[in-house]
């Protein structure tokens, strides 16, 4: 394909590109709504807590741990056919999830989702550089953005509309029309591009860090579902994760093309940059997770309007996203990033508010208030980040950012998830008392299990209802105090080592646009490319 044919279908190449990329958002967002029906013994897998946080952690740590090589991987065998493979291979593993038979099923397809979708998100932003002039790059990436956070809004509301009237599968379904039109869209469209002279892949360090963060993952997860920490299989997998990480890190600082390159967390003022980035959607991922159950098991909200009332979060980020960058340049990163984040820790503190019978457009504000501060935050932090670094490093540091959300998100669902059973458990055990021990196992292990049980047991079952909703209400209040710790703990990190305001020579950037600039500059040298 010649440059004009390209120039003149650049629109439609961008457009290509954005239907391939809202199949990966949007799945990241809508498998919440559908965590209590897969949960259901009936109409479900009858999948336990624990397999709940790792169907939604094996999708987030494949993803968080090969973006970057896949980055590599496209520009040494070319974006489009990366871009295509990763396509196919996401609409394969979507259809596996759709119809998987046990919880086991789901979560390793879904680990083969993450697959894909890491081979597809780098590709995007790589050719969507390759297609578009400098001029016209920061309108392209600022459509580009703006469709990630569409699908992050439409997801449960499209997951819950899907829900209401289809089986569980079909929120994984839905994945697989829209990544074959857009893999042949692709293939019809898309120009070939490479970079000769990328660097290695670093193999060695994709298996350290996904082995590590897996294990330590899963020493979390066992800590919750057995309800002790001091039991060798929990401490033994935590310890071990831990030192795999280090390890991970050890290496990586020695090698001339790393995965990640972790020398970068040597500034601090980067490290409180990236910090911030990971405890916003560290917050996220926690928050959606039990205000799932909370919705649907406590208050008895269907699919779709769980799905709706999640609107007002991506409404806040919608509408602060594009007022970030105004923020920093007329205040600095650091005050900017540590004001969305105390209001962050606030909005989080709040749902430890929530009662069983609250008005519900309580929840409403808080979610309106926690994405509106993730929308400061998220730009600020960026900026910081791209400040602190050099101009030819700025796709490592875009490795950094991604790599933090999507890990942040993983050890988000695993340690606020353990906290959440461990609680709930102990919360409900005094009323499960005078059941036998192996229902009374069954019954702990959520509220999606004791609303099971006692519906088997029929009106004796219904005295456990009001005794579950409370002991989950309960138990979410401890989780979102943990959050809001953690955020208020970040907020403060933020203040003493994050970036103040631009350099002057950052503040002449041209005025279109300013925080699509900054999107730009992290986005746009991902990787060193050239046709």
């Amino acid at each position: 394909m010649d440059s004009q044919a390209i120039y003149r279908r650049r629109w439609l190449i961008l457009s290509v590109l954005i239907v391939g990329l809202l199949a990966i958002v949007i799945d990241n967002t809508v498998l919440n709504v559908a965590l209590k029906t897969i949960a259901e013994p009936h109409g479900g897998l009858g999948a336990s807590q624990s397999q709940l946080e790792w169907a939604i952690n094996s999708y987030t740590l494949v993803f968080a741990g090969l973006l970057f090589t896949f980055g590599v991987v496209g520009d040494k065998i070319g974006r489009k056919r990366m871009l295509m493979i990763g396509l196919a291979l996401f609409g394969i593993a979507s259809l596996l999830s759709a119809y998987a038979q046990t919880p086991e099923q789901l979560i390793f397809a879904r680990a083969a989702m993450g697959l894909g979708g890491a081979a597809v998100m780098p590709q995007t932003l790589s050719i969507i550089s390759n297609v578009f002039e400098p001029a016209e790059r920061p309108r392209a990436i600022g459509l580009w953005a703006t469709a990630v956070g569409l699908g992050i809004a439409t997801g449960p509301v499209l997951g819950g509309l899907l829900l209401d009237h289809f089986w569980w599968g079909s929120v994984f379904l839905i994945n697989v029309p829209v990544t074959v039109i857009g893999a042949i869209a692709a293939a019809v469209l898309v120009p070939e591009s490479r970079n000769h002279e990328a660097g290695g892949i670093d193999y060695v360090g994709v298996l350290l860090s996904i082995a590590g963060l897996i294990t330590l993952v899963y020493g979390i997860v066992q800590g919750g579902d057995t309800g002790s920490w001091v039991r060798l299989d929990v401490l033994g997998p935590v310890a071990g994760g831990l030192v795999i990480l280090g390890v991970f890190a050890w290496y990586e600082a020695r090698i001339a093309h790393p995965s990640l390159d972790v020398r970068l967390f040597r500034d601090r003022r980067l490290s409180a940059s990236v910090g911030a980035l990971a405890l916003v959607f560290f917050g996220m991922g926690g928050v959606f997770f039990f205000t799932s159950f909370y919705l649907q098991n406590v208050r008895g909200y269907s699919p779709l309007a769980a799905g709706l009332l999640t609107v007002p979060f991506a409404a806040g980020q919608l509408v602060m996203s594009p007022r970030s960058a105004a923020l920093v340049r007329a205040y600095g990163a650091k005050a900017a990033g540590a004001t969305g984040l105390f209001v962050m820790a606030a909005a989080v503190a709040g749902y430890a508010a929530l009662g069983a019978t609250s008005p519900i457009w309580v929840l409403g504000v808080l979610f309106g208030i926690q994405g509106a501060a993730m929308g400061v935050v998220m730009p600020a932090a960026t900026s910081a980040v791209m400040d602190v670094l050099p101009r030819e490093r700025a796709g490592a540091g875009s490795a950094l950012t991604n790599t933090a959300r999507q890990v942040a998100v993983a050890l988000s669902v695993a340690v606020l998830g353990s906290i959440l059973a461990e609680f709930y458990r102990n919360s409900l055990s005094p009323s499960l008392a005078g059941l036998p021990a192996a229902t009374r196992d069954a019954a702990s292990s959520s509220i999606s299990a004791t609303q099971a049980v006692a519906q088997q047991l029929g009106a004796s079952g219904r005295s456990l209802l009001a005794p579950a909703n409370t002991a989950f209400v309960g138990a979410m209040h401890v989780t979102t105090l943990v959050a809001a710790a953690l955020a208020l703990a970040g907020a403060l990190v933020v203040l003493r080592w994050m970036p103040g305001k631009p350099r002057k020579a950052a503040a002449a950037e041209p005025a279109h646009e300013p925080e699509l600039a900054i999107m730009e500059q992290e986005m746009l040298q991902t990787v060193e490319r050239e046709v």
